[in-house]
């Protein structure tokens, strides 16, 4: 009896670990200092406090923008990440001037932030939404729109986690600070992917299994004169930013992923925007009904692994519960949002029409995927689509 092949397209929500990241996993196991606690004055808790701050350094290189690694603080993922960078740096920015009580958000952003809002409402804060466009991108006039000298904080994801749409962050940045407000942006699916702009950016969070690395680690870039109030307390570890025993080998692990995705960016965007242009080919040619959310150029606007589409007349779990049958794993839009039934906040930001996004599809990978998936992928998805139009 032949297994069923499983073709996973669904790197968004987390993708597989590297070789590299699993090397430096095996490489922590057996280094004398495992297990140690990195905060202990004794050898091996120094060793590991060594090793903790060479995987702080690499990520603050991989990063770039000039952020230091003392800038880098270690987080559960990205959504603690996101939270600890939207609620303690607004109540930083407050408690330096008390007139500074609004934070901006785009209506495009992660639930870890947009579900933020009813807590910075309970603590004295006015939320504002900056729009998109109808291709995604929330421009620095549509961000300039909503702010004033009230604001607090703007924060606008470097990378859309549903459409792959590439945010023009250094201007996004440059007119929150003509603003006098700080900025903030989740790179959490842009890290290891793309070039980041980060010069201008204020605080910038990431997360180890967008890229590869482990589940459970992520980290926050917040440059040493802004202004964050921790949101946990217990501890002095990562400068008081983040009470809590660090996870050493993961922080290794990370740093691993990110500094190989880096080193080997350029050809892996070439490698994976060529497999998605192939894919938007086929999926998206005359006669399908299947339409691309945001245009279906891959290039500097777009992350290269992220194919978004929607198939009118069609619902997503419909769609991804047949494809599942046939190994092929995808998603509707963002995996935290599983089970709703309510269409993506994204695309109703972009001006789709409801029917439209309730049969939304999201297709991600890297450059490990191999071509012939993305072909077996698109012949079961076009025979399902052409299936249910027949009936």
């Amino acid at each position: 009896m032949l297994t069923r092949k499983t073709v996973y397209l669904d790197h968004a929500a987390s993708s597989p670990l590297r070789q590299q990241a699993r090397d430096a996993l095996l490489t922590y196991e057996e280094a004398p200092y495992a297990g140690a606690n990195p905060n202990s004055l004794h050898t091996m808790g120094r060793q590991a406090a060594r090793a903790l701050d060479g995987a702080r350094a690499e990520l603050a290189r991989c990063l770039g923008g000039r952020i230091r690694p003392a800038d880098v603080t270690f987080t559960s993922g990205g959504t603690e990440s996101n939270n600890l960078a939207v609620l303690g740096m607004a109540e930083g920015a407050r408690s330096r001037d008390r007139r500074r009580t609004c934070v901006v958000l785009s209506a495009i952003e992660h639930d870890s932030i947009l579900d933020l809002v009813p807590m910075l409402h309970d603590r004295g804060f006015e939320v504002r939404l900056a729009k998109c466009d109808r291709f995604g991108v929330v421009t620095p006039e549509l961000l300039g729109e909503v702010l004033d000298a009230s604001c607090a904080l703007a924060s606008v994801m470097s990378a859309n986690n549903e459409t792959g749409v590439v945010q023009p962050v250094g201007q996004l940045a440059r007119t929150a600070h003509a603003a006098g407000a700080l900025f903030h942006t989740d790179a959490v699916q842009a890290f290891g992917r793309i070039p980041l702009d980060l010069a201008d950016v204020d605080a910038v969070s990431a997360a180890a299994h967008k890229i590869g690395g482990p589940v459970g680690i992520g980290a926050l870039a917040v440059r040493g004169r802004v202004p964050l109030r921790p949101m946990m307390l217990g501890g002095g570890q990562e400068l008081g930013r983040r009470p809590g025993t660090q996870d050493v080998s993961s922080a290794l692990a990370f740093a691993a992923a990110a500094t190989w995705c880096c080193a080997n960016l350029e050809q892996n965007r070439a490698a994976t925007a060529g497999l998605a242009r192939g894919l938007y080919a086929r999926l998206c040619a005359e006669g399908t009904g299947i339409r691309p959310t945001a245009g279906t150029e891959v290039g500097a606007d777009r992350l290269p692994g992220i194919v978004s589409v929607v198939v009118p007349s069609m619902d997503s779990e419909t769609l991804i519960l047949a494809l599942d049958q046939q190994g092929f794993e995808v998603s509707a839009g963002s995996a935290c949002s599983s089970g709703s039934l309510d269409p993506s906040h994204v695309l109703s930001a972009m001006g789709i029409p409801r029917n439209d996004a309730l049969g939304s599809l999201r297709v991600s990978f890297d450059e490990r995927c191999p071509r012939e998936d993305l072909d077996a992928f698109a012949d079961a998805l076009l025979a399902i689509v052409a299936a249910g139009r027949a009936r």
